[in-house]
């Protein structure tokens, strides 16, 4: 076997993997840091899918059909902002209601107007010679997908909002004293139904990302779990951007690794190689000692406005 190969393999099949899970992931970042706790991605995700699938199906314009995807997300955060937010529904069992929303109408709608699995054109690789060049890992990062690169960008771009802006700094304060942060004139609901929007438009953006650049074609499972891994790898990466990056890309690579254990017959159960991916996040969360200290202190508690003490 050619290491470099494989290597270069693992990487080629690992990074786009990331993708959707670093997408939701830095989503639900945002949203954990404001004090609230979504379990509905994975139905977000699902509605983006078919969204960003039909549009380019009917009209062959995929990046429309991305950033329809990220309106029908934010809607979405939107209804979780009311029941959440406003009428201070509980945040777990509201998010399970959203997961089964988005499930049940993008399965619906795809069943109804398109019927049965039909491949679309989706975004091609970007196949750029000059990058190929690059030792190692240039002929993988030639072939990426435009919105791989997009996806990456935002990491700096999320660790700069949160960390050195002043509306980082609110969000942050909503999330760990929301009775502090009022007492300073922070509007608590505000900051949270704009992160919670936000997130909706990740985790939307996520899901359009698999039907239209990634897959290349709507189903059902299509998100495979992705949302609700994406809420333990916030936890894995410590409510941090660069943290949460790499919880997304080791997963990414571990399932990647086990794929290509499989195509090469190396001689590995099959059934733990499947596993290993998972049992490696857990490992990880588990073995933490610091994970407490870090976790945003009014992470899924509704805020009273009208409680004092």
């Amino acid at each position: 076997m050619d290491w470099n190969e494989i290597i270069a393999g693992v990487l080629a099949a690992g990074i786009p993997m990331a993708v959707p899970l670093l997408l939701v992931a830095l989503g639900e970042m945002f949203n954990q840091r404001a004090g609230m706790f979504n379990l509905g991605a994975e139905g977000i995700m699902m509605m983006g899918a078919f969204v960003a699938f039909f549009i380019d199906l009917k009209f062959q314009m995929p990046w429309l059909g991305l950033g329809l995807a990220m309106v029908v997300g934010a809607l979405f955060g939107l209804l979780i902002s009311l029941t959440c937010v406003t009428l201070r529904a509980a945040q777990g069992i509201s998010g399970i209601g959203i997961h089964m929303l988005g499930w049940g109408i993008s399965g619906t709608l795809f069943r109804v107007y398109v019927g049965g699995p039909t491949p679309v054109e989706g975004i091609a690789a970007l196949n750029l010679p000059y990058v190929s060049k690059i030792p190692s890992v240039g002929p993988v990062l030639a072939t990426l997908n435009p919105m791989d690169y997009i996806a990456f960008l935002l990491i700096p771009l999320s660790s700069w909002l949160l960390f050195r802006t002043s509306w980082g700094l609110k969000v942050r304060a909503v999330g760990t004293t929301p009775r502090a942060a009022d007492t300073l004139g922070i509007d608590v609901n505000k900051i949270r139904l704009q992160c919670v929007v936000l997130a909706g438009v990740f985790a939307g953006l996520a899901g359009g990302y698999l039907s239209v650049c990634q897959a290349k074609i709507f189903a059902d499972n299509l998100t495979a779990g992705r949302g609700f891994i994406a809420v333990a790898l916030v936890y894995f990466g410590r409510w941090s951007p660069w943290g949460v990056t790499g919880g997304a890309v080791l997963f990414s690579l571990a399932a990647a690794a086990q794929r290509l254990i499989q195509f090469y017959g190396v001689e590995f159960p099959y059934e733990l190689a499947l596993i290993v991916p998972y049992v490696l996040v857990i490992l990880v969360l588990a073995l933490s000692p610091t994970r407490s200290r870090l976790e945003p202190a009014a992470l899924g508690k509704p805020y009273y406005r009208e409680h004092r003490g």
